[in-house]
């Protein structure tokens, strides 16, 4: 039995609760980034690559296939499970974590659903802030590895190298426009997913839902939420690629990101929009869905529910 809050009714959740949480996100966030690897090479691709400069997702792919073979396509996926296994357990958690401390941190329930996309907004924003502090390293080699053919073979080789070569300033010269690109997708990711479920059950009414009717609800507002993370999140997204590539020059990372803007223009920000978008409702749609089936084979708690009756 979850004990509750005496202030605001809150569940008292356990360091076991917590490592559900973890193992729920981990296991959703691997998966789903594993599966669209290849959308993700054909999207860095886009972005950093000359040759493909204005291509959309078909065309890239068979440019990309005409003169190197289909193995090319999951370049970096060593880097992409690996890492988001670390940030997805870290982000789902943490959210679990920081949305409670937020409700807490209100007079009543009733203020907290009143200032409830207040809480969404701090929770997500807290929660992917320490999430990327473990994804940076992992991420800078994965694009590295996308960008560069030739300087390793995969992950573990990738990763020694830069570290070998570059250090920590190599790991994290992306960090700035890594926070730009993930704290608004993190955002995007749930407060839109939170706001949608509202809507959605509030739709429904009391009527009681099936398993199958249930993983509709998070499959359609895991696809919303896809897509607004995706628009919040592309222009730095497309930064992030060029900067572990090596461009920018010289200086800290807000000059490189500066630089860098200037240069793309509006039409190289916006590159490989419609890819990403396609793969990032995949994606989020995928991890709320996955994320909610393991937390119940695991037995975890459904967390707390904030929404406006």
């Amino acid at each position: 039995m979850i004990k509750h809050n005496d202030k605001t009714r809150t569940p008292t959740f356990t360091k076991l609760d917590y490592a559900k949480f973890f193992t729920a996100g981990a296991i959703c966030c691997t998966l789903t980034h594993g599966a669209t690897t290849p959308i993700d090479v054909v999207k860095t691709r886009i972005q950093i690559d000359p040759e493909l400069k204005g291509f959309g997702m078909v065309r890239a792919t068979k440019s990309i296939l005409s003169t190197q073979s289909p193995s090319v396509l999951m370049t970096g996926f060593g880097a992409t499970a690996v890492g988001y296994l670390i940030q997805g357990g870290t982000k789902f958690a943490g959210y679990e974590f920081f949305k409670k401390q937020f409700v807490d941190m209100t007079s009543s329930p009733e203020s907290a659903t009143s200032n409830r996309t207040l809480i969404y907004l701090s929770a997500s924003t807290a929660a992917e802030f320490f999430a990327d502090i473990l994804l940076c390293p992992l991420e800078a080699t994965r694009i590295r590895l996308v960008s560069d053919k030739s300087y390793a073979t995969g992950l573990t080789s990738g990763f020694l190298k830069m570290a070998r070569t570059e250090g920590l300033k190599g790991f994290y010269s992306g960090f700035i426009p890594l926070l730009c690109k993930q704290v608004p997708y993190a955002i995007g990711q749930f407060t839109t997913h939170e706001w949608l479920n509202e809507i959605i059950y509030k739709k429904i009414g009391n009527k009681k839902l099936s398993h199958l009717e249930t993983t509709a609800v998070e499959l359609s507002s895991g696809i919303g939420a896809g897509v607004v993370a995706a628009v919040l999140s592309h222009p730095a997204d497309t930064l992030l690629s060029k900067i572990n590539k090596g461009a920018g020059g010289d200086g800290s990372a807000m000059n490189k990101l500066i630089v860098l803007a200037k240069e793309a223009g509006p039409k190289g920000i916006w590159a490989g929009l419609g890819p990403r978008i396609l793969m990032t409702s995949f994606l989020v749609a995928g991890q709320f869905v996955v994320y909610a089936q393991v937390k119940a084979a695991l037995s975890a708690p459904q967390g707390i529910e904030i929404h406006k009756k």
